[in-house]
Formats: C-alpha cells, sequence, structure tokens
C-alpha cells in the first residue's frame, strides 16, 4: 500500500501533555481568525481552491485539440502542472500519495503529448511503461475510451452503447434519467449527442496515442473485460443486441431524441456557472453545441466557453482546472467557525464578516426556480441552496442545511423566511428509509450501478451518514419551536442507528472518510437531543479515543475507500481530521478528556506561522474509488473550529 502526503512530518514528537496556556490557546484563534476574514471577498463570500487528480487539466488540454482552439501558453503552464504530479513510477494517481490510476495516466499521458512532449522524454517513458504494463489503452475506464474514439484512437465498439434514444424512454423503463444522479443526467445528456453521432475530435495536429495499446484498438476484443457480474454481462447482451439493431432506427425517431437531448441541456446552461456547474457537464455540452451546428458566436455558446474557463487557476508557471467551485459550502462552513469563535467574544470585525457573508448567503437561497428535484417532490416549495456560485436546477440538502443553521445562529428576524423554506423543503427532501441524499430523495435503483456505462459505480445519489446527520444537525435547532420535524428527526436518527459500523463509527461519503462521517452523525445527534450517554453516541466514541495518534493528532487516508480494514487510520495525523474529530468528541461531552486535551496541543503545535494549517492530503471524495478532491480551505477553517468550540466549552465549564 501507498501513502498519502502529509506536510506534518516534522512533528516526530510523541504527545506528553497540555503545555500551552490560555494566552496561547488565544492567540492561535486570533491569528488563524484574522487570516480567515483578510480571505473573504468584498461580496461577503469566502471561496478556497478545489483541486481535483490530472484528469481535470488533462482534459482541459483534450479540449482544446478536440475544438481546435488551442491556447499555446495556457496549454504550456497546465503541461508544466501535469509534470510536478506524476509519481516516481510514471503513474499518476487520483489523490496525492495514492496508486497509480491507469486512466488519469492515459489523459496526462495524452495531454502531454498534445503539449509537445516528446514521447522519448523520460517523464513520457515512464508514464508509457506503466499505462503498458497495466495493460494498455484498453483498459482504460469507459468516460477515458470514448474520448479515445472521438480522437479516432479506438473503434466504436469499444464504448457502451448509449444511444441518444434514451431520452425518449418512458419513466417505468429499467434506465431513466430521472433514476440517475444529477452529474450522471448532466454528463449523459450532451454525451448521447456525441456519442450517437460518432463525433470526431478536430484535432488539427493529428497526435494519436497508438503506442499506448498492447493489443491493436482495431484488434481488441476485450474493452469490457471489467463486467464481471452476472446482471452486468446479461445488460452488455442486450446493449450488444441495441448496438446491431440501430441501422433500423428511424430517421425521424432519431431526430426527435436529438431535439430532447439538445433541448434539455440547453435550458440548463446555467449562464456564466454552466451545466450542472461541474467541468465534465459543461466541457460536454460545449462540445454538442459545436456539433449541433450553434455557431462560435452565438451568445449561450460563448457563455458556456467562459463558464469552463472560469475555472481555471493560473499562477504565473502553472495552471490547473478545478472540477467545479464551492463558495456556497465554504462561506457557509466559515460562517459557523466565526459564530463558534465570536461566541463569548463578541468582535465588531467578525461581526461584520458575518454580517456580510449571511447577507450574501440569504440571497443565494433557491426559491421558486425549476429544478430536477422537483420530479420526486413536485408539490413541495424551494428552499435550497446550491454547492456553487448558481446552479438552480440542482441544490445541495448539505449545503442548505450548513447555510441555514448559520442564519439560525444569527438571531436575526430578517433570516426568518429562508430559514423556514429550507427547514421545509429539508425536511420534505427525506427519503423513504429517513435518510438523505445530496441532491434528491430516494435515488436508490442501485442495479443501475451494473451497467457498461457505469464502470466508476457512481450513477447515483442515495442516502449518507454524513449529509443525514448535518439535516438533523440543522432541524434540530427548529424542533422546540416545529414539533411538526420530530418524525423527521427521529426516522433520521433511526436510519443513522443503522449505519453505524459495528465498530462504532459511520461511513463519510463526501469527506474522508470515516472521522468525517462520525463527526458529521455525532453534532447532528447533539443538535437533534440524543443523550450523550446513548450506546451509540459511547460507541463512537470508543472508536475516536482509539484512532488517536501518538502525537495527538488524528488522520486518514483514501485507502480506506479501497481498504475499510484501516478506517479512521493513516501514517501521520493531519489538521483537518484532527479537529473533526475533536468537535466530534466535544459534541459527546466530552471535555476533560486527556485526548481531547492532546488534539488541542496536537493543532497548537502544528499551527504554521500565518495563522492557518497546512495538510497535503486531499480530503474528500467527489466520488470514492473513482475521483477525489482537496477542498484548500479545510485545513484552514476546520481546526480554527475545534479551538473556538474547545475555548467555549472550557469557558462554560469554569
Amino acid at each position: 500500500m501507498r501513502t498519502e502526503i502529509s506536510s506534518l512530518t516534522s512533528l516526530d514528537s510523541t504527545y506528553t501533555g497540555s503545555s500551552y496556556s490560555p494566552s496561547t490557546l488565544d492567540s492561535a484563534i486570533d491569528r488563524a481568525k484574522a487570516q480567515l476574514i483578510r480571505r473573504q471577498s468584498q461580496e461577503g463570500y469566502w471561496v478556497f481552491e478545489l483541486e481535483a487528480d490530472c484528469t481535470i487539466p488533462s482534459e482541459y488540454i483534450l479540449m482544446m485539440h478536440y475544438m481546435d482552439e488551442i491556447d499555446e501558453a495556457l496549454q504550456a503552464k497546465i503541461a508544466n502542472f501535469l509534470r510536478t504530479q506524476q509519481s516516481t513510477d510514471g503513474s499518476y494517481p487520483l489523490y496525492k500519495g495514492g496508486a497509480g490510476d491507469i486512466s488519469c495516466t492515459i489523459k496526462a499521458y495524452y495531454a502531454m503529448k498534445m503539449a509537445g512532449d516528446s514521447i522519448q522524454a523520460a517523464h513520457m517513458v515512464k508514464a508509457r511503461d506503466w499505462i503498458l504494463a497495466q495493460g494498455g489503452g484498453a483498459r482504460a475506464n469507459v468516460f477515458t475510451r470514448i474520448m479515445l474514439a472521438m480522437f479516432e484512437q479506438i473503434p466504436w465498439r469499444g464504448v457502451p452503447f448509449i444511444p441518444v434514444e434514451i431520452m425518449l424512454l418512458p419513466k417505468w423503463f429499467p434506465f431513466h434519467l430521472d433514476k440517475v444522479s444529477y452529474w450522471s443526467r448532466t454528463v449523459m445528456v450532451p454525451l448521447f449527442i456525441l456519442c450517437t453521432y460518432k463525433v470526431k475530435a478536430r484535432n488539427p495536429l493529428k497526435i494519436g496515442v497508438a503506442e499506448l495499446f498492447v493489443t491493436p484498438p482495431d484488434k481488441e476484443r476485450n474493452y469490457f473485460s471489467h463486467v464481471k457480474t452476472p446482471l452486468g454481462k446479461a445488460i452488455l447482451v442486450v446493449e450488444r443486441m441495441g448496438r446491431l439493431m440501430e441501422p433500423l432506427i428511424p430517421g425521424f425517431v432519431r431526430r426527435k431524441a436529438t431535439a430532447k437531448a439538445r433541448d434539455w441541456f440547453m435550458e440548463r446552461l446555467n449562464g456564466y456557472d454552466g451545466l450542472g456547474a461541474i467541468f465534465t457537464a459543461m466541457v460536454n455540452a460545449y462540445e454538442a453545441m459545436d456539433y449541433l451546428g450553434i455557431p462560435p458566436d452565438n451568445e449561450q455558446r460563448r457563455i458556456a466557453r467562459a463558464a469552463i474557463d472560469r475555472l481555471l487557476v493560473i499562477n504565473e508557471d502553472m495552471a490547473y482546472c478545478q472540477p467545479c467551485v464551492s463558495p456556497i459550502w465554504d462561506t457557509g462552513l466559515v460562517a459557523l467557525v466565526l459564530q463558534e469563535v465570536d461566541r463569548h467574544e463578541r468582535d465588531p470585525h467578525t461581526r461584520q464578516a458575518l454580517k456580510s457573508a449571511l447577507r450574501w448567503l440569504a440571497g443565494k437561497q433557491l426559491k421558486d426556480e425549476p429544478g430536477d428535484w422537483r420530479i420526486r417532490r413536485p408539490n413541495l416549495p424551494g428552499g435550497g441552496w446550491a454547492f456553487q456560485f448558481g446552479n438552480s436546477y440542482y441544490p445541495d440538502v448539505d449545503d442548505t442545511a450548513v447555510v441555514a443553521l448559520a442564519l439560525i445562529q444569527a438571531d436575526d428576524q430578517a433570516f426568518a423566511e429562508n430559514i423556514d423554506r429550507a427547514s421545509i423543503w429539508i425536511a420534505g427532501m427525506q427519503s423513504s428509509n429517513g435518510g438523505y441524499g445530496a441532491f434528491d430523495a430516494d435515488n436508490t435503483h442501485y442495479y443501475l450501478n451494473h451497467i457498461p456505462f457505469a464502470d466508476h459505480g457512481a450513477l447515483l445519489d442515495p442516502p449518507t451518514a454524513d449529509v443525514s446527520g448535518r439535516c438533523i444537525m440543522f432541524l434540530g435547532k427548529l424542533v422546540n419551536q416545529h414539533p411538526e420535524y420530530r418524525a423527521v428527526i427521529d426516522n433520521c436518527i433511526d436510519y443513522l442507528r443503522n449505519e453505524q459500523e459495528t465498530d462504532g463509527c459511520w461511513f463519510g461519503r463526501w469527506g474522508t472518510n470515516y472521522i468525517y462521517g462520525t463527526w458529521s452523525v455525532l453534532i447532528g445527534f447533539e443538535s437533534a437531543g440524543v443523550a450523550k450517554q446513548d450506546p451509540s453516541i459511547r460507541k463512537a466514541v470508543v472508536w475516536l479515543k482509539s484512532k488517536q495518534r501518538d502525537d495527538g493528532g488524528w488522520g486518514e487516508g483514501n485507502y480506506s475507500y479501497h481498504n475499510d480494514k484501516i478506517r479512521g487510520e493513516f501514517d501521520v495525523s493531519t489538521a483537518f481530521q484532527t479537529a473533526l474529530a475533536l468537535l466530534a468528541l466535544l459534541s459527546a461531552g466530552e471535555l476533560g478528556c486527556p485526548e481531547v486535551e492532546a488534539g488541542v496541543n496536537y493543532l497548537l503545535k502544528s499551527q504554521q506561522p500565518d495563522g492557518f494549517w497546512k495538510d497535503e492530503s486531499f480530503n474528500a471524495p467527489g466520488f470514492p474509488k473513482v475521483f477525489y478532491l482537496k477542498y484548500h480551505g479545510y485545513d484552514k477553517f476546520f481546526p480554527l473550529w475545534a479551538l473556538g468550540r474547545y475555548r467555549n466549552e472550557r469557558l462554560a465549564a469554569a
């Protein structure tokens, strides 16, 4: 097993007890708070970089060559970035320090070759040798093979059959757009058009990667060797039959389906924030618009391209592309942090920062706008928040809970309608099992993860423990005034009890990993009034304490998504997971225990001179085992949250 990288390896001494005074704690909080407030935008929001693996920046270069819109200076900066991310064995991982991923490595290799790197360059030889040792280009995932087909590097029989006529399937059919997650819908609909018409990349320099294949692509017969389950193999047979019958599809049916797909994604283009506000969907839409004949000077097409470019992070020598941006999530969490820190301080600068942030957030609430979530809940009034600056079709339950809690804690009557709308919406988005998904209710058609297209296993948005915990964290603050939410909360608590692992932790779907999941649930239980001595809480506390490292911190790597036997464990401590563990233990009433004291001491010792903390590790999955993220804000504000709460608990206990 390879381990992820951390910048905290200099902390080689073990914890020997508290070595700080109240003034040391105050100073640490003040420095971190001042830095955080300085990062606030004039409009009131915070937004930190959101980094993914090298797939996204590689795809940006591929898009430029697909469209023959090559910005050589930008391409050179992205290529510089890609070269710095290569592992010593030549591969490209899905997160820093992780094992190499063949699809990511293929895209990075192809992008660097397009940027002018010689295939004889040492880094290219290492990448190519590694790819070939893994079985070559034919072993890439579905999305990579679709890219290779569009660049005429493999035949179209090497990708799943996804005809645009899928748009015409009735709702009762086993596969329907309404049955998959929002991210799947937005990525797939424009892709239906590109794949149906076998659209070819312009590729002006005619760059190919034939050298990455063990067997010549035209002779390869095992593009779907990854399909192992009986259901998957049966679906593959049906798919092959459909491919044989494709010539029989009447022209008027194809035209009708194409028009429906076009109208679907054009309606959701979402202005300068882009389709779904996620990179892959935005690129697919942009390329589909080009194929459909929408001219370059068309306003919607021009804005669609601008939306993609807004995801770029460009520095002097390097650049990369983010998968999306997270301003509402970042701002909501920072608001909770500053509210905790200021609970007793009542500092005017902090209050002003909070006032500006909460006003900005209140103005971003989605109310009567159309949204795909309404398909499941047609009579539910709107009231959610998205994750990005704008994403009106796809409000996020998780963001809504965080933002609405911050508004409640502001104790400002100006936010009463926002809070009321949010509470009604969240209560109404509960799934039938009591839990909450991120964007849809009851998105649980698990058999769809067996179709050949879904080799990533992330086609759905089912309820998860971490989102559910934050929903009751919010609703628990309202239940005294709104007893109608008690049943919603109780059903969610029952769901969470059933989701608890045998050793006491909870899985973290949207943050790494079991420490994140356990924190999410314990803060929800605290708000919902679950007794501190409840067996579920006691079991979680024992688990958290057992995972503390000798230096007083906690750490967990993304490898725990691949091997749950190392849940809650890592080779080093990180400020992010230490903060989560402390917040969880304090929620469980563990102030004064030696583990909390040691964790606080770890954060004080690891604070950087600028007032922040620095973790190199990726700290969240986009999709477990497939796609990982680094929220650049997590190591800046979560430790401050933990220190602020610890100080407040001590003051209350004095």
